[in-house]
């Protein structure tokens, strides 16, 4: 800034990577939280048990291509078993001892298919008292089939690329003389890619059905995606394509990314894919007996 209040082309450039590094804090951010609040992403913890302190990892996503394995290591006089029944459903638990091997204790859940989802928990006994893992409960995994990395790549990076411009955009409208349409179309664009192309192909890949949002379902993940994207168009017709950018414009764009980051913020997965097993017994496909839960 020069003594006369006029922006110099150097510290323009200082602005812009400032806004840069908060737009990749910010973005980052929201993305660890995704990841420990999610319901796919493994269970993580601690417990104590034969005089150590042990850390636990679990699985609550897997593929159809064969058994979940649970595992933990755990010391040499911890035995255990996992109880397990398919998710929603009236049967009892089965228990299924688990295994030592050099690693520790570990026993496989068996696979399910897609969207199929089994409730477990871990018990284990050092000899003196019993430890159930998780300790609140019980956990969840959903399988699902592989999805190929061309189409997964793309959906997390174009999605990551979206949030991180979304994040730019609103940054941008600080600035009286910054490039805001041009911030704000790029975002609509990956969120579009990301979303809206290669985001169906992994879910029919996935779960067989490319699309459960709004108005064929109630799949949190595609009504997430679905909320951003209406709220950049709406803002991109706010913005027009040559009417100079006022603060009414600044708004709509900072309204935007309000919306589309806050809700990013609730953790991916929720309210997903979801097998209902009796009506898969009522001899419908797995295709039609998938709703969200």
């Amino acid at each position: 800034m020069s003594d006369t209040g006029v922006q110099t082309p150097r510290s323009i450039r200082r602005l812009r990577v400032l806004f840069w590094l908060l737009a990749v804090i910010i973005t980052l951010a929201s993305a660890v939280y995704q990841r420990v609040t999610g319901p796919t992403y493994p269970l993580e913890g601690e417990i104590f048990i034969a005089g150590q302190t042990v850390h636990y990892e679990i699985p609550r996503n897997e593929e159809t291509t064969g058994d979940a394995l649970v595992s933990i290591a755990v010391p040499a006089t911890v035995t255990g078993a996992v109880f397990w029944k398919r998710y929603k459903t009236d049967d009892a638990l089965t228990e299924t001892p688990m295994v030592r091997d050099a690693e520790g204790l570990s026993a496989h859940l068996p696979v399910q298919p897609p969207a199929g989802k089994l409730r477990y928990h871990l018990v284990l006994d050092d000899g003196e008292h019993k430890v159930k893992l998780p300790e609140d409960g019980a956990t969840v995994v959903r399988f699902k089939d592989p999805v190929p990395l061309w189409a997964i790549v793309p959906h997390v990076l174009f999605m990551f690329l979206a949030m991180l411009l979304a994040a730019r955009t609103g940054l941008e409208a600080i600035r009286p003389t910054g490039q805001l349409r041009c911030h704000a179309w790029w975002t609509f664009g990956f969120l579009f890619a990301g979303g809206f192309v290669f985001g169906p192909i992994v879910q029919q890949y996935a779960f067989g059905q490319a699309w459960t949002g709004f108005p064929y379902g109630c799949d949190l993940t595609d009504n997430k995606v679905l909320i951003a994207f209406i709220a950049y168009a709406v803002a991109l017709i706010v913005l027009g394509v040559r009417r100079p950018i006022r603060a009414r414009e600044r708004w709509a764009a900072v309204i935007a990314t309000i919306v589309m980051l806050g809700i990013f913020m609730i953790p991916h997965s929720m309210y997903g894919s979801e097998l209902d097993y009796s009506k898969l017994e009522s001899g419908v496909s797995v295709t039609e007996a998938i709703g969200q839960g």
